[in-house]
Formats: structure tokens, sequence, C-alpha cells
């Protein structure tokens, strides 16, 4: 590389970095809506619906983002929400967007704070076959209730076994010349998961760490 190769290069580098390979990731995208009730807010949960993945668990609404359908995860976020909570697009106003957070699942979330302009849960026509029900919670609750906080351990494998119980290298390390200890399952890091015993769920997982994230943004100064 000469000096011209330098200096394409440093105007070719990202004015705002973004995720490296996030397309290799499963995009999705979560509203975070919170409903004024008397003098405060409180975020708006919904119980996921027995029938679908993750059934019967405490979530945000959200979803996956569908090139094909949403111009980006703001959208996908916004359309999820009219979707599953069957509030007017007009009802939801965006105050921004969080970090995007990578699960070690390989799914990559955006997520977006928003109002809801409702006067309460009745204003709400959730799809029966997404929702099982909606619920408020203050978000004074979570400022004065840290969560629990647990360590996964997590475990990178270079070999798995396909639907016929047949073993698939995923990584051919003797081939690739790499030291052998890699051709056995080595340890990742850590992964830490939240979990709040609030007085009317146990929310954990994903969930909980955008909670976790928000309130940690109210505690810091402006």
């Amino acid at each position: 590389m000469d000096e011209y190769g330098l200096k394409r290069l440093a105007n070719n580098l990202p004015r705002h970095p973004g995720i490296l390979d996030k397309e290799r990731y499963l995009n999705a995208a979560v509203l975070i809506p919170l409903v004024k009730t008397a003098a405060e807010f409180s975020f708006l949960f919904q119980k996921r619906a027995v029938g679908i993945r993750q059934g019967g668990e405490i979530s945000f609404p959200g979803g996956h983002f569908e090139p094909g359908q949403d111009p980006d995860c703001r959208e996908a976020a916004i359309r999820e929400a009219v979707e599953e909570l069957g509030v007017k697009r007009e009802k939801i106003s965006i105050l921004g967007r969080l970090d995007t957070y990578l699960s070690p699942r390989g799914i990559s979330i955006d997520s977006f704070p928003a109002t809801l302009d409702i006067q309460g849960l009745d204003d709400l026509c959730p799809d029966s076959t997404e929702v099982e029900s909606v619920f408020l919670l203050p978000v004074s609750w979570f400022e004065n209730n840290p969560p629990l906080e647990y360590n996964l351990d997590l475990e990178i494998k270079p070999v798995c076994t396909d639907d016929n119980g047949k073993e698939v290298d995923m990584l051919p390390v003797g081939e690739l010349g790499l030291p052998p200890h890699y051709a056995k399952p080595w340890p990742g890091l850590k992964h830490r998961v939240f979990v709040y015993r609030t007085p009317k769920a146990v929310i954990w997982g994903i969930t909980a760490s955008l909670i976790q994230d928000v309130i940690t943004r109210l505690r810091k100064s402006s």
C-alpha cells in the first residue's frame, strides 16, 4: 500500500462506526413504550401468547427487521408495535434510540424508547395471536429496585452434530494447521443476565437489559 492507498483508506473509514458484519446477525427492532399514568410514566409490557416463540414471557413489542418492508429498524419497531398492541401509528412518538444490543445467540437489536398517547390500556387492541395480555409498571419501581444479576458460561463449539447424529467440523482445525486445542470446545466470555422480580411478573433477559439501560441513562446528569 502506498501513500495514495493510505489516504484512500483514511477517507473510507466510517464517520459513525457501526457494527461489523451486522447483516450476518438476525436484525430485530424493539419499541420501549412509555405511558403517562397520573403524575409519572410507566413502562408498557406485553405477555407473549402461549403458541408463539418464547410464549408466556414478558417483553416489549418488537420483532424482525424485514428488508423488503421496513426502510429501517425505527420503522420496524413502530410497525411491530402497531401490529402487536393495536395502537395507532400517530399515537407513537419516538424519543430516540438506545445502543444496539448484541445477543450471544447472534441477534442484533435496535430499540427505541417512545411515548404512547393513550389514556389507558383500554385504548389498545392487542393481537391475541401474539399477545396474551398487557400491563403497566411505573418506571420509578425499576429506579428503586435494582435487578438481580447472573453470569452464564458461554462455550464455543468447533464441532456440531447434525439432524442425523453425524458430527460436522465447523472449523477444520487439522486441515488448517491450527493448534489442536481448538478442535475441542473452548470457553467464551461470561454472559450477564438481568432479572427483575416485579409485583406482576418476572422480567428477564434482553427486556431486562433494555430496562436497565434506560434506568442507567435516567440517572445520568444532562
